[in-house]
């Protein structure tokens, strides 16, 4: 989105990672706005708020990116691993969703795109646990009744549901043997990458969607086929 000529701003906890990802953009030219914030923490999301509000345009377009996974069998699962797993996958998107969703019902445009998973579709099968697949199936109920709650508003709210995608998510906890399972399991035989899960964002973010509200898209390489 950077690169089509977005204003962005890059929110995590992550300092360092935020610099990062910056930093790779600003050398493809971009410019790019680091924010450092939990956004677990109502508090800090409304900060984030504030910074963005004061450096970029009024904002047009929210993508709820932020998640994390845990393999732990649900005979295993602590309540500390559930409710963890669900602040990150959960309850950040309420709390930006909720923070930055008035100022586009108010300049009567806007778009909110969430990243689910295949996971919260089939029921895992990649990686993560129970807990992991319940909080991406959360997110799914969450983003059809926004959609249903803001009609007329001119804001729509989608999703996408990446399979396997080459990122850290895992930190390095997907054996070789399970990543060729998941391989052998999906039709294109390959993992994705996060510029095709980007590409479908930046399509429903951009004003070629409009018509588009409440609805799934799958870039799971075929591994999860309604």
């Amino acid at each position: 989105m950077a690169e089509q000529g977005w204003a962005v701003a890059v929110v995590d906890r992550d300092a360092e990672g935020v610099d990062a990802v910056v930093a790779a953009l600003a050398a493809r030219g971009a410019a790019v706005l680091p924010v450092v914030a939990d956004l677990t923490d109502p508090e800090a999301v409304r900060a984030a708020v504030d910074v963005v509000g004061d450096r970029l345009p009024p904002v047009q377009a929210l993508v709820n990116n932020a998640g994390i996974t845990d393999p732990t069998p649900f005979a295993d699962t602590s309540v500390e691993r559930w409710r963890r797993v669900f602040a990150v996958n959960v309850e950040s998107q309420f709390h930006t969703t909720q923070a930055f969703l008035p100022g586009m019902v108010a300049q009567g445009c806007g778009r909110v795109v969430t990243v689910s998973s295949a996971a919260g579709q089939r029921g895992g099968g990649y990686f993560g646990g129970v807990h992991y697949s319940a909080s991406k199936a959360a997110v799914l109920g969450m983003i059809k009744a926004l959609a249903r709650e803001y009609a007329g508003t001119g804001v729509t709210f989608n999703a996408v549901a990446p399979g396997s995608i080459a990122t850290d998510i895992t930190a390095g906890a997907l054996t070789d043997e399970r990543r060729e399972a998941i391989i052998a399991a999906t039709p294109v035989r390959r993992i994705g990458e996060a510029a095709e899960v980007a590409a479908v964002i930046a399509f429903l973010c951009s004003s070629e969607a409009a018509f588009v509200t409440g609805a799934t898209y799958d870039v799971n390489g075929g591994s999860h086929i309604h």
